[in-house]
């Protein structure tokens, strides 16, 4: 089979690999029919983390149930389905408490390789979310939805829930990139009255105020608190979705806080140490971590998307196919992409 391989920071290739097979009798193998590149790939195809090279890359996708183990008995083969990047195995306390991003029971092996032709799927039973019918009978808009189902909408979504947004709540998003815009959505679907969203980018802007955002503000730094609090007559906003991970972003949602807010931070922190005082002093609150994909999808977010509630599937601006792997991240990596959809296999 194919598969999208990293070999050094920015530089990626599609190259053969042998076919997965079931190892366990809680594995499933996926026909991949779509994947995509996460924000997440551009650190280690930056160079910022490490990676070890030629190993396969991809943690979001779509596709096609071609096996599954003894023990798979929910899931079946021919069944279309969701790939979450997550794999819980919906017994341990972590999964019955909604937090399967977290499972305790995750079964090492198959996480990878969702930019490929097929993958190996860990803890099959409860993890994969079966779509109804065939891929053949959705839109392609309806397709890419579903695909961002695997983790930026799921994501985007758990920002929002943990930063504990509610009906008529003002609610600030931090971050412009496919997690951050699936975070508007989240909110306005949590009942959020107002959406402020920090963005620089033009297309980025637009697309937030399609999704439901209210305002929106290209400072930065001190300059966007002063506006925040402008626009929130000093009161400070009731949530705060962090979607950077970085320092200065996690420290400018403490300070557009109101007192009792809660941050929702889905950004992967870039930096082991944070000082926490300034959320003391204002009874802040601060909340998030990896995004519980499965327990969102099959309780909210499959239903929300078939019904055509919302179309978070338009983050991916540009398509490619797999062998053009390398021009997908490099579209992503130079902005001209807000998400790069992979085409791996065809759906008619």
């Amino acid at each position: 089979m194919r598969v999208a391989t990293f070999i050094e920071p920015g530089k990626m290739e599609v190259h053969e690999a042998p076919k997965p097979v079931i190892e366990k009798d809680t594995d499933a193998i996926i026909k991949i029919v779509r994947a995509c590149v996460c924000g997440s790939d551009l650190w280690w195809y930056r160079g910022i983390s490490k990676r070890e090279p030629n190993s396969h890359a991809g943690h979001e996708a779509i596709g096609i149930v071609e096996e599954v183990g003894a023990a798979v008995t929910d899931i079946q083969s021919g069944d279309f389905v969701i790939v979450p990047f997550t794999h819980g195995c919906g017994e341990c306390a972590a999964c019955k408490a909604g937090f399967d991003g977290n499972c305790t029971n995750v079964e090492r092996g198959g996480n990878a390789g969702y930019q490929g032709e097929y993958l190996r799927f860990t803890n099959a039973n409860w993890a994969l979310v079966k779509v109804p019918g065939q891929p053949s009978d959705y839109s392609e808009e309806t397709l890419n939805s579903l695909l961002t189902l695997a983790d930026v909408m799921a994501t985007g979504y758990h920002a929002a829930k943990t930063a504990e947004v509610s009906e008529g709540s003002t609610v600030v998003v931090i971050g412009d990139g496919a997690v951050g815009l699936c975070g508007v959505i989240g909110a306005k679907l949590l009942g959020a009255k107002r959406i402020i969203v920090m963005s620089r980018y033009k297309d980025r802007q637009e697309l937030a105020l399609e999704f439901g955002a209210t305002d929106i503000i290209e400072e930065r730094g001190d300059e966007a608190i002063a506006k925040v609090m402008e626009l929130t007559n000093n009161a400070g906003a009731d949530a705060v979705l962090e979607c950077v991970g970085t320092e200065m972003s996690v420290e400018t949602a403490a300070k557009i806080c109101r007192p009792g807010a809660v941050i929702g931070r889905v950004g992967v922190p870039q930096k082991a140490e944070m000082n926490t005082s300034s959320l003391f002093w204002k009874n802040i609150g601060l909340r998030g971590g990896v995004a519980s994909v499965t327990t969102y999808d099959k309780e909210v977010l499959l239903d929300a998307v078939i019904n055509g509630e919302i179309s978070p599937g338009k983050v991916f601006t540009k398509q490619f196919a797999l062998d053009d792997i390398q021009a997908a991240y490099e579209a992503m990596d130079k902005r001209e992409a807000i998400k790069s959809l992979v085409i791996i296999s065809e759906t008619k």
